[in-house]
């Protein structure tokens, strides 16, 4: 069935977000300063924590594999993205769509179960701080990464090869940004149903599961914290979760929103500007997230940025 398709379908057309000249340039500078926002500052979280021995803790190492995942993400998206912004024709080939189908939801995937596993590390640190580094000793956390890694992998290939069987020879307009899904299974040209349960009970389980794990997590970490006497002692307890949860919420509300939901809603322009949001601005917001509320990133960055401009003074003159 899947040669029968690329023998329909050699290639698709995204309708993206706007025919407008005008609108596409403005969306075009602004979408290339997102992007290199994102990876400068998604770059600079992993360069201090290197730089940084005393940033060599299990929080801050998953929170490099975050940072490759917000870059990884964010790229598999906005370069063709800011391609079709400039020509008028947004032509993409069928296997592209796939690998990019791919991508995006396996990345997607692996910061969700990433977040769960940041949580429980929280959990740790926050209820048995005396045991914290016995219990996430360096081969736990590394098989907590690898497990991110492949159960997001694992469930996009699923998703991917099977939306990729569907007979779609009747249409090759996909009326997203990019090859979100859900856009690309409409273009079948038989029922779909099944298709659209199957991703949200996909989405559930994965979602949902990870979720869990983090609402877990939280519950035993508020709860330990009222316990704690001082003010000053709960406030420096919850500040060392404040950026997680942050995160969290935001990444999980709009996933929530867009994936598991009645099948009526949201219309096709709020799924294009979720996907955008998530693919855009999640990456950009994540390394200002942990670089603001973070005390020991945010102290790194004013140093390592001093320490830049001090040499560029120097050249200058």
């Amino acid at each position: 069935m899947g040669t029968d398709n690329k023998s329909c379908v050699g290639e698709f057309i995204l309708l993206g977000l706007s025919s407008d000249c005008d609108t596409q340039v403005f969306l075009f500078l602004l979408f290339l300063t997102t992007y290199l926002v994102t990876v400068l500052g998604n770059f600079l979280i992993v360069l201090l924590i290197r730089l940084d021995s005393r940033l060599h803790t299990p929080m801050y190492f998953f929170l490099i594999n975050l940072s490759l995942v917000d870059v990884s993400y964010a790229t598999s998206i906005v370069p063709q993205l800011l391609a079709h912004l400039l020509v008028e024709h947004k032509v993409i080939p069928y296997v592209s769509c796939a690998v990019q189908l791919f991508f995006s939801l396996s990345l997607g995937g692996i910061e969700f179960v990433l977040l769960a596993v940041m949580a429980y590390d929280r959990y740790v640190a926050v209820c048995d701080p005396l045991r914290y580094s016995v219990i996430m000793h360096g081969g736990l956390c590394t098989r907590l990464a690898i497990t991110s890694w492949v159960s997001g992998s694992i469930n996009s290939l699923m998703h991917t090869t099977i939306t990729f069987q569907l007979p779609m020879c009747t249409d090759k307009f996909i009326d997203h940004t990019s090859c979100e899904i859900l856009a690309v299974v409409r273009l079948a040209s038989v029922d779909t149903s099944s298709n659209e349960v199957a991703i949200m009970v996909s989405s559930i389980v994965l979602l949902m599961t990870s979720l869990c794990l983090v609402l877990l997590s939280y519950i035993k970490i508020i709860s330990t914290i009222l316990k704690i006497q001082s003010t000053e002692g709960r406030k420096k307890a919850f500040q060392t979760c404040a950026s997680h949860l942050t995160v969290v919420v935001l990444c999980y509300g709009m996933a929530i929103f867009t994936y598991i939901q009645p099948h009526s809603s949201p219309s096709v322009l709020q799924e294009k500007l979720i996907s955008l949001f998530y693919a855009i601005s999640m990456p950009m917001l994540n390394p200002m997230i942990y670089s603001f509320r973070n005390k020991e990133v945010k102290g790194d960055r004013e140093k390592l940025l001093g320490q830049l401009s001090g040499l560029t003074s120097k050249l200058a003159s």
